[in-house]
């Protein structure tokens, strides 16, 4: 019964360890726990078996660990739970060409001061001075810069 605990402690604290490294980055409370779990198995050998045989069992731990470790980062089990793809665009990329000071527009949605707003017909991410401007009202540009869109409420003129 004292090997079933030490090897079964020993066992999910490694297998804890091997799931904090690959799938929960950082240092999380699974491996703090099977890092307890591990520790835990070792002093029960101790005080079971004896000095010697809790060294063996201090050192096998840290050799199955190793290893473990070694083999799970090696065949790279976490590349089936990794996102592949990238977002590789951005916000009115090559679209504000066509948008000049002073265009007047309408806001689709509220403008936080981030939003969306149909200006010509066309739909463009904008943004305010900081103030909430609510869906449905009517803007004006301000400034056109890079891949941003300054405006305003036309109330506010």
């Amino acid at each position: 019964m004292d090997w079933i605990t030490v090897i079964s402690l020993i066992l999910i604290g490694i297998i804890l360890v091997v799931v904090e490294i690959i799938f929960i980055p950082g240092t999380t409370v699974v491996g703090i726990i099977g890092f307890c779990m591990m520790l835990g198995g070792i002093v029960v050998s101790f005080n079971y078996f004896g000095q010697s045989t809790g060294w063996l069992v201090m050192g096998g731990a840290a050799v199955v660990t190793g290893i473990v470790v070694f083999l799970s980062l090696r065949t790279k089990a976490w590349e089936r739970f990794s996102l592949k793809d990238a977002n590789d665009s951005r916000v009115n990329e090559g679209e504000l060409s066509g948008l000049n000071s002073g265009e007047e527009g309408i806001t689709v949605s509220s403008l936080r001061p981030s939003g969306k707003a149909d200006i010509n017909g066309k739909l463009y991410e904008v943004t305010t001075l900081g103030n909430f401007v609510s869906s449905g009202t009517k803007i004006k540009i301000i400034r056109v810069s890079s891949n941003q869109v300054i405006v305003e409420p036309l109330n506010q003129i």
